[in-house]
């Protein structure tokens, strides 16, 4: 397996999904995953449902995304359910990125405290929960990046050294 990850982004808005209003999280995240050097290779603006986000989670990976990235639905108003659904889907949670998330987004934000951003395995894939704002989705990305390509080797089962 090469270095290269293949990537799906899923923004889960409401709004956006009506095209109430265009979507910048997930051309944030597709930016950041090109300066990474991961190809982007399924995309999707999606509304605040469980259902669908599960259905979207499962068709990426299904479709050989190797690492799945959500953007919004992370918070606690009474629509967001992006954890939700990951746990209903999920093999197993990775707790270590949604507390390196949340303490590192503390130095900057005192609201990083209401994030219910998670990682867990899902069929063949990494999957991370991340904020709906753009700039917090690309900085908590950057703050767990360094563990997603051993992570996303150990979802699609490549032998590993550990």
């Amino acid at each position: 397996m090469s270095d290269s990850i293949s990537v799906g982004v899923i923004t889960v808005s409401d709004r956006a999904a009506a095209g109430e209003y265009e979507d910048h999280g997930g051309p944030a995240l597709c930016k950041a995953c090109d300066e990474y050097g991961w190809k982007v290779e399924a995309e999707a603006v999606i509304p605040d449902d469980l259902k669908k986000i599960q259905t979207t989670i499962r068709a990426f990976s299904a479709q050989g995304c190797g690492l799945v990235l959500t953007t919004g639905g992370t918070g606690v108003d009474i629509r967001d359910v992006t954890p939700e659904a990951i746990r209903g889907i999920m093999r197993v949670e990775i707790p270590g990125f949604g507390e390196s998330i949340r303490i590192q987004s503390l130095g900057i934000t005192p609201n990083a405290i209401l994030s219910r951003s998670l990682a867990a395995i899902v069929d063949r894939s990494l999957v991370i929960a991340l904020p709906g704002k753009p700039t917090g989705a690309v900085e908590c990305l950057g703050f767990v990046k360094g563990a997603i390509p051993h992570s996303v080797k150990l979802a699609l089962g490549v032998p590993t050294s550990c």
